[in-house]
């Protein structure tokens, strides 16, 4: 079952103060990024977000299991209605991430 854009919506705009939040279709599942970085998985209407050790120390309580089959595990986010909560482990996140490698140019 794919996710609805409407729940990929909600949750983008729930993060909106977390930094410059955006989504790509993935597969029939959703990737987000903010500000430029990948940082969870939207699968089956449900918010995956990577696991960092900032994220486990703010978070103890968040499952850990994988988004799909085959996939590393993640933070399963089920209370996707506290924003302050989100915003905090969002930030905390995408500061430990690394920053995205730079896209190659094509050869003309």
């Amino acid at each position: 079952m794919a996710s609805k854009i409407e729940f990929v919506e909600f949750v983008a705009d729930q993060l909106r103060q977390a930094g410059d939040i955006t989504y790509k279709k993935m597969f029939g599942e959703y990737g987000l990024y903010c500000n430029g970085k990948i940082f969870a998985v939207i699968c089956e209407d449900q918010l995956f977000i990577k696991i960092t050790e900032s994220g486990r120390n703010l978070c103890p309580e968040l499952s850990e299991v994988p988004p799909y089959q085959g996939a590393k595990n993640y933070f399963l986010v089920e209370d996707v209605e506290n924003q302050q909560l989100l915003t905090e482990l969002v930030t905390a996140t995408c500061e430990e991430l690394p920053e995205p490698k730079p896209k190659k140019k094509k050869k003309e």
